[in-house]
């Protein structure tokens, strides 16, 4: 059939047929995954997983943020497989990108460690992907968040550049369409949007990130009408316009900002989003109602973020032959 006809039903038939196959591809990666896929060859995996993760949480709570942060940037590049943790001499891997030079040390620490202490006991059998999915997890239920199934077959990626990642990553700048058209290309929809948004209940920001709403938000309203008056108050001593001191940090969320909690959205509704990405999806009436849901039922909360993260551990996986299992995460082998 030749697509570049211009018969509209046969142009149709086609775009048909295609998404046809790409479901069937999606199904059957997805239908290679399994929670017990480790049953016979690695049975104890996700207790050495935790164990390792428990010991360096309990070293600095900045590794559950900064574990949870590397899984999505690795999922939404190419595909959850681990590129982000491969490592370059010439500083052209996925983690050299710009958007991923701020990831903090404390979640490739995590992971790495991980990999050694389930290499130990089951060599060469499990992937840097499936140990950062399950530290991921565990993280979160480390900060008070959720425990949940987590999805294992996956292999790690033969390919890291750090020119794949542009445009790949949510900023702190996206309004709610770009924020929708991101994510759908990752298969997730609104609601998982939202949901994985609510991520930010825990972690920290540079004033570089968020500057622009206090200073130079327009040239009629220099601050942020949507943010709180006394919040923006509050940021600006903290992040003064001169002079800023670029390593302080700024608690996403204000109030609990170490325990996965759903304040965050409560935060949202009292007009206290960090990131203008955060404060939209309240401003926005097409999220705003599930961010109201989120705000007043932790439980709601809970839910949905657990079914999007099970989803965003299903994009763009390589199983059976595909890719390899890596003997150290930050290197192909």
């Amino acid at each position: 059939m030749d697509i570049t006809s211009s018969d509209p039903k046969r142009h149709m038939l086609m775009c048909f047929f295609l998404w046809i196959l790409l479901f069937c591809m999606v199904v059957e990666s997805h239908a290679q995954l399994s929670e017990n896929f480790y049953a016979s060859t690695c049975p104890n995996v996700e207790l050495i997983v935790r164990q390792a993760v428990t010991t360096k949480y309990q070293q600095t709570t900045i590794t559950a943020p900064a574990t949870l942060r590397m899984f999505f940037h690795d999922c939404f590049v190419g595909g959850c497989d681990a590129s982000v943790l491969i490592a370059s001499n010439n500083g052209d891997a996925e983690r050299d990108a710009q958007d991923n030079i701020s990831l903090a040390g404390d979640g490739f620490d995590t992971v790495n460690k991980a990999k050694l202490a389930v290499e130990a006991q089951c060599p060469g059998l499990v992937s840097c992907t499936d140990i950062m999915a399950l530290a991921a997890r565990d993280v979160v239920a480390l900060a008070g968040g959720p425990g949940f199934k987590v999805e294992l077959g996956r292999r790690d990626g033969l390919v890291s550049t750090a020119s794949r990642v542009d445009r790949k990553l949510p900023g702190p700048e996206l309004d709610v369409n770009g924020l929708v058209d991101l994510f759908a290309s990752n298969g997730l929809t609104m609601t998982d949007m939202v949901a994985l948004s609510g991520a930010h209940t825990i972690g920290f920001s540079h004033c570089d990130r968020f500057a622009n709403r206090l200073y130079n938000f327009s040239a009629l309203m220099p601050v942020d009408p949507t943010l709180d008056p006394a919040y923006a108050q509050q940021l600006m001593q903290s992040c003064p316009r001169v002079g800023a001191d670029p390593s302080v940090a700024v608690n996403l969320d204000l109030t609990t900002p170490n325990v996965f909690d759903n304040v965050y959205f409560q935060n949202l509704v009292a007009r206290k989003g960090l990131f203008s990405s955060d404060q939209v999806l309240f401003n926005d009436f097409r999220s705003q109602a599930t961010v109201v849901r989120f705000a007043n039922s932790a439980e709601e909360f809970n839910r949905a973020f657990t079914s999007a993260m099970r989803k965003l551990g299903r994009v763009g996986v390589k199983v059976g032959k595909e890719g390899e299992i890596r003997r150290d995460c930050s290197a192909f082998n």
